[in-house]
């Protein structure tokens, strides 16, 4: 496994192991000459790993919502010639695929889907039980509404279905009543 050295908001660092990464790289089977699309970027492991497989004429593209994860990408991956990384969803990948007239040319396209580790360990983002701090939630926290916003403005029911639908929980009614 490929473990990348991280800086957290913080500024403290720490290891982060990108998730089955073995299985990926099997399962795009990379070519030398490919065109791949991670499209949940993160902290770089698994875009870096493929990157470690391409030959010259190989490329990559990746996206990531989070302005953190962004940030925290180092000046010698954005150098390289052979990687473009998209600030913004995965949604708008058939869009960028054909405005780098990368269409027809893509051999594989992956998404590691869930939470990061670093958006789990700041407080500010509001995504862990363990760590007291705004109810914030959002991917991109430079866009819409946090989660105390929609919160505070959402009907008992609404709040009762969300729960429900994306939660799978079965006291959803009597949670959002409280």
């Amino acid at each position: 496994m490929t473990d990348t050295i991280v800086q957290g908001s913080d500024n403290t660092e720490f290891k982060h192991t990108p998730v089955l990464l073995n299985e990926i790289l099997q399962g795009l089977k990379i070519r030398s000459d490919g065109v791949y699309i991670d499209c949940t970027f993160g902290r770089g492991g698994h875009s870096r790993a493929i990157l470690d497989q391409l030959g010259e004429h190989g490329r990559l593209l990746a996206f990531d919502k989070d302005p953190d994860a962004i940030a925290a990408v180092d000046e010698q991956l954005l150098d390289d010639p052979r990687f473009t990384l998209m600030h913004g969803s995965y949604t708008r990948l058939e869009e960028t695929v054909k405005t780098l007239k990368l269409t027809k040319k893509v051999n594989g396209v992956f998404l590691d889907l869930g939470v990061s580790s670093p958006q789990l360990d700041d407080a500010s983002r509001g995504f862990s039980f363990l760590r007291d701090g705004e109810l914030d939630m959002r991917m991109d926290n430079s866009h819409g509404m946090t989660a105390a916003e929609w919160l505070n403005q959402a009907t008992a029911e609404e709040i009762a279905n969300v729960l429900y639908k994306y939660g799978d929980e079965r006291f959803s009614r009597r949670i959002a009543r409280v």
